[in-house]
């Protein structure tokens, strides 16, 4: 029997707070619902509180087919963070500490589902505190190698360190990131940021692991180049009606992921991110309900 493909969100969930309200938020969160939206089983390894605003996130999350099995319970406060956008849709965020997501840890049970794991993301926040920090590397350690690991970088505020950014690019397959968190990256590298090119061949040399690097460039599109020389580039879609970001960099990943999954190239993958990119960029928050033509099909 053909096994399961499962993929998992590793991190932080949380309540993204607006000035109008909150929607459910958290980029490996926004990653599992998205693949779960494309078809996928997915689960979210992550924590929440043991208050109203942790049991409003199982809630939601359960309504959209997203598995809590593996988000526990702690005696610590919900995350959340306070959402701020300007004229042009662009969010900025500023998080809470010492909350739920610090303090995830790792079990026998986290170690199973991991060797089952066909995909994940990750990213820089939920390794803020050490506890989290701890649970996520061993759960990154106990996948197998050939399952797809995205490090969608995510910098916020100050919640990240040098240490924090190399072994994540040690354990990753695919290294996703933006226009901003390029020159911070090259930094570490000890590289001089010459050129798009330049970078992505450093990125190569020192880290045989990754196989893959997206670049989002915000209004100027995206860039895919995998190790073995394709390169594919797509500008922003013109005709979309921008209604804010939040979470666009998060669909990104699961549209490359989904397809990937199934087989598609290069190209088709990033194609069809970009699409679903674009798609949640004209829709507010986070984790609109996906139709079906952004579902990605392999012909």
């Amino acid at each position: 029997m053909k096994k399961e493909i499962i993929a998992v969100g590793l991190g932080e969930v949380l309540w993204d707070v607006f000035p109008n309200g909150k929607r459910l938020g958290g980029a490996p969160a926004n990653f599992s619902y998205h693949l779960a939206q494309q078809g996928f089983p997915t689960e979210l390894v992550s924590a929440v509180g043991e208050d109203a605003d942790g049991k409003g996130i199982l809630e939601h999350l359960s309504q959209k087919q997203v598995s809590t099995k593996y988000t526990s319970r702690v005696p610590a406060p919900t995350g959340c963070v306070a959402v701020e956008l300007d004229a042009a849709g662009v969010a900025t965020y500023r998080f809470s500490e010492n909350c739920a997501w610090d303090n995830l840890a790792f079990s026998p049970e986290k170690e199973k589902l991991a060797k089952q794991t066909d995909a994940v993301c990750f990213g820089t926040l939920a390794q803020r505190g050490p506890r989290s920090r701890e649970a996520i590397l061993c759960f990154l350690d106990a996948i197998p190698v050939s399952s797809i690991r995205v490090f969608d970088v995510n910098l916020r505020q100050n919640f990240f360190s040098e240490k924090i950014i190399l072994d994540s690019l040690e354990r990753c397959s695919v290294l996703k990131i933006n226009e901003d968190e390029t020159p911070v990256i090259s930094k570490y590298l000890d590289a001089e940021l010459r050129s798009r090119e330049a970078f992505f061949s450093i990125v190569f040399e020192k880290f045989p692991g990754i196989k893959m690097i997206a670049q989002t460039l915000g209004k100027a599109g995206s860039i895919v180049c995998s190790r073995d020389g394709i390169h594919s580039e797509i500008a922003a879609e013109e005709s979309i009606r921008l209604i804010d970001t939040v979470g666009a960099g998060d669909a990104f990943s699961a549209g490359l992921v989904a397809a990937l999954l199934q087989g598609a190239s290069v190209r088709e993958a990033h194609s069809h991110a970009a699409k679903l990119a674009g798609y949640v960029c004209s829709r507010a928050g986070a984790m609109p309900e996906v139709p079906a033509a952004y579902r990605f099909s392999k012909a």
